[in-house]
Protein backbone atom coordinates (compact mmCIF):
# COMPACT_ATOMS: atom_id res chain seq x y z
CA UNK A 1 0.00 0.00 0.00
CA UNK A 2 1.17 3.51 -0.61
CA UNK A 3 0.74 6.97 -2.16
CA UNK A 4 -0.08 7.02 -6.22
CA UNK A 5 3.11 8.89 -6.54
CA UNK A 6 5.38 6.54 -5.34
CA UNK A 7 8.11 5.25 -8.24
CA UNK A 8 6.14 1.66 -9.54
CA UNK A 9 8.22 -0.73 -8.35
CA UNK A 10 9.98 -3.46 -10.92
CA UNK A 11 7.58 -6.41 -10.97
CA UNK A 12 4.56 -4.47 -10.34
CA UNK A 13 1.76 -6.56 -12.23
CA UNK A 14 -1.45 -4.87 -10.81
CA UNK A 15 -2.21 -1.84 -8.95
CA UNK A 16 -5.76 -1.09 -7.51
CA UNK A 17 -6.55 2.06 -6.16
CA UNK A 18 -8.22 2.45 -2.94
CA UNK A 19 -10.99 4.49 -1.63
CA UNK A 20 -8.42 6.21 0.68
CA UNK A 21 -6.61 7.24 -2.87
CA UNK A 22 -3.89 5.10 -1.92
CA UNK A 23 -2.94 2.47 -4.05
CA UNK A 24 -2.29 -1.54 -3.44
CA UNK A 25 0.80 -2.40 -5.62
CA UNK A 26 0.81 -6.68 -6.49
CA UNK A 27 4.57 -7.07 -7.41
CA UNK A 28 5.61 -10.49 -7.86
CA UNK A 29 9.55 -10.65 -8.41
CA UNK A 30 9.62 -14.75 -8.22
CA UNK A 31 6.24 -15.07 -9.92
CA UNK A 32 4.71 -17.80 -7.39
CA UNK A 33 1.95 -15.41 -6.04
CA UNK A 34 -1.38 -14.46 -7.99
CA UNK A 35 -4.02 -12.57 -7.64
CA UNK A 36 -7.93 -12.38 -8.12
CA UNK A 37 -10.79 -10.73 -7.39
CA UNK A 38 -13.57 -12.06 -5.16
CA UNK A 39 -16.58 -10.61 -3.32
CA UNK A 40 -17.15 -11.11 -0.31
CA UNK A 41 -18.19 -14.71 1.07
CA UNK A 42 -16.02 -16.17 -2.20
CA UNK A 43 -13.31 -17.60 0.35
CA UNK A 44 -14.41 -20.97 1.18
CA UNK A 45 -11.83 -22.28 -0.62
CA UNK A 46 -9.27 -20.96 1.41
CA UNK A 47 -7.78 -22.84 4.33
CA UNK A 48 -7.83 -21.71 8.44
CA UNK A 49 -5.55 -19.30 9.91
CA UNK A 50 -2.67 -21.21 11.70
CA UNK A 51 -2.76 -18.59 14.52
CA UNK A 52 -6.22 -19.16 15.01
CA UNK A 53 -6.86 -23.04 14.84
CA UNK A 54 -7.55 -24.89 17.86
CA UNK A 55 -5.02 -28.06 18.56
CA UNK A 56 -7.92 -30.86 17.56
CA UNK A 57 -8.90 -28.73 14.51
CA UNK A 58 -5.28 -28.50 13.20
CA UNK A 59 -4.46 -32.81 13.75
CA UNK A 60 -7.65 -33.50 12.09
CA UNK A 61 -6.16 -31.66 9.21
CA UNK A 62 -4.15 -34.09 8.71
CA UNK A 63 -5.90 -36.97 9.42
CA UNK A 64 -6.38 -39.69 6.76
CA UNK A 65 -3.39 -37.95 4.10
CA UNK A 66 -1.34 -39.78 2.53
CA UNK A 67 0.76 -36.91 0.88
CA UNK A 68 3.97 -36.53 2.24
CA UNK A 69 4.02 -33.33 5.35
CA UNK A 70 5.82 -30.37 3.72
CA UNK A 71 2.92 -31.11 0.62
CA UNK A 72 0.23 -30.47 3.08
CA UNK A 73 1.68 -27.48 5.13
CA UNK A 74 2.09 -25.56 1.54
CA UNK A 75 -2.01 -26.48 0.95
CA UNK A 76 -3.30 -23.06 1.02
CA UNK A 77 -6.69 -24.87 0.83
CA UNK A 78 -5.34 -26.71 4.56
CA UNK A 79 -3.68 -23.85 5.99
CA UNK A 80 -3.32 -20.09 4.69
CA UNK A 81 0.19 -18.42 4.76
CA UNK A 82 2.42 -21.26 5.74
CA UNK A 83 4.84 -20.61 2.51
CA UNK A 84 8.07 -22.31 2.03
CA UNK A 85 10.37 -21.13 4.84
CA UNK A 86 8.32 -21.37 7.34
CA UNK A 87 7.15 -24.74 6.83
CA UNK A 88 10.78 -25.99 6.58
CA UNK A 89 11.33 -24.14 9.95
CA UNK A 90 8.66 -25.46 11.10
CA UNK A 91 9.49 -29.25 10.04
CA UNK A 92 12.77 -29.17 12.01
CA UNK A 93 11.55 -27.27 14.87
CA UNK A 94 9.46 -30.25 15.57
CA UNK A 95 11.65 -32.81 14.44
CA UNK A 96 9.97 -33.96 11.06
CA UNK A 97 11.33 -34.97 8.06
CA UNK A 98 9.33 -32.83 5.00
CA UNK A 99 9.13 -36.16 2.89
CA UNK A 100 7.53 -38.17 5.86
CA UNK A 101 3.90 -39.11 4.80
CA UNK A 102 1.24 -37.06 6.79
CA UNK A 103 -0.70 -40.89 7.57
CA UNK A 104 3.08 -42.04 9.41
CA UNK A 105 3.33 -38.70 11.56
CA UNK A 106 2.13 -39.57 15.73
CA UNK A 107 -0.24 -37.61 17.25
CA UNK A 108 2.40 -36.25 19.44
CA UNK A 109 4.40 -35.20 16.48
CA UNK A 110 1.49 -33.19 14.78
CA UNK A 111 1.14 -31.78 18.45
CA UNK A 112 4.57 -30.53 18.08
CA UNK A 113 4.35 -29.50 14.68
CA UNK A 114 1.35 -27.35 15.63
CA UNK A 115 3.60 -25.43 18.39
CA UNK A 116 6.07 -25.48 15.99
CA UNK A 117 4.12 -23.77 12.81
CA UNK A 118 2.55 -21.41 15.80
CA UNK A 119 5.93 -20.06 17.45
CA UNK A 120 7.56 -20.14 13.97
CA UNK A 121 4.67 -18.05 12.43
CA UNK A 122 4.67 -16.00 15.18
CA UNK A 123 8.62 -15.14 15.68
CA UNK A 124 8.45 -14.53 11.37
CA UNK A 125 5.90 -11.80 12.15
CA UNK A 126 7.57 -9.71 15.02
CA UNK A 127 10.59 -9.93 13.13
CA UNK A 128 8.87 -8.64 9.66
CA UNK A 129 9.31 -11.87 7.74
CA UNK A 130 12.20 -13.67 6.12
CA UNK A 131 14.09 -10.60 3.26
CA UNK A 132 15.41 -13.55 1.49
CA UNK A 133 16.30 -12.54 -2.32
CA UNK A 134 14.32 -9.49 -2.46
CA UNK A 135 11.25 -9.36 -0.22
CA UNK A 136 10.29 -6.35 1.92
CA UNK A 137 7.28 -5.77 3.96
CA UNK A 138 3.99 -3.31 2.84
CA UNK A 139 6.03 -0.18 4.03
CA UNK A 140 9.14 -1.26 2.33
CA UNK A 141 11.41 -2.57 5.31
CA UNK A 142 12.84 -5.33 5.06
CA UNK A 143 12.66 -8.40 8.06
CA UNK A 144 14.97 -10.21 10.30
CA UNK A 145 13.87 -13.41 10.73
CA UNK A 146 16.16 -14.87 8.06
CA UNK A 147 18.85 -14.80 10.58
CA UNK A 148 16.85 -17.13 13.14
CA UNK A 149 16.78 -19.76 9.84
CA UNK A 150 17.52 -22.84 11.40
CA UNK A 151 18.07 -25.35 7.97
CA UNK A 152 16.32 -22.86 5.07
CA UNK A 153 18.74 -21.97 2.88
CA UNK A 154 21.55 -23.73 4.82
CA UNK A 155 22.10 -26.82 2.13
CA UNK A 156 25.80 -28.38 3.24
CA UNK A 157 26.29 -26.18 6.42
CA UNK A 158 25.99 -27.93 10.00
CA UNK A 159 22.96 -27.95 12.13
CA UNK A 160 22.89 -25.60 14.87
CA UNK A 161 22.02 -28.36 17.39
CA UNK A 162 23.91 -31.46 15.92
CA UNK A 163 26.37 -30.12 13.60
CA UNK A 164 25.23 -32.79 10.91
CA UNK A 165 25.07 -30.88 7.74
CA UNK A 166 21.89 -29.45 6.49
CA UNK A 167 20.25 -31.47 3.51
CA UNK A 168 18.16 -30.31 0.30
CA UNK A 169 15.33 -32.26 -1.63
CA UNK A 170 12.65 -31.26 -3.84
CA UNK A 171 9.31 -31.90 -3.00
CA UNK A 172 6.41 -31.25 -5.29
CA UNK A 173 8.58 -28.84 -7.27
CA UNK A 174 10.28 -26.84 -3.84
CA UNK A 175 13.67 -26.77 -2.49
CA UNK A 176 13.22 -28.43 1.24
CA UNK A 177 16.03 -27.91 3.81
CA UNK A 178 16.42 -30.43 6.73
CA UNK A 179 18.56 -31.76 8.97
CA UNK A 180 19.22 -35.87 8.96
CA UNK A 181 19.51 -36.47 11.98
CA UNK A 182 17.27 -34.11 14.29
CA UNK A 183 14.56 -34.76 12.14
CA UNK A 184 12.44 -38.54 11.45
Amino acid sequence: VCDPGAEVAKHTHAIATLASGRELRFVDPRRFGRLSVACQGDFAATGVEPLEIEKDKFLKLFHGRNTPIKSALLNQKLLRGVGNIYADESLFRAGVRPRRRTSSITRSQLEKLYASVREVLKEAIALGGSSVSDYVDADGEEGFFQLQHRVYGREGEPCLVCRTPIKRVVIAGRSSHYCPKCQK
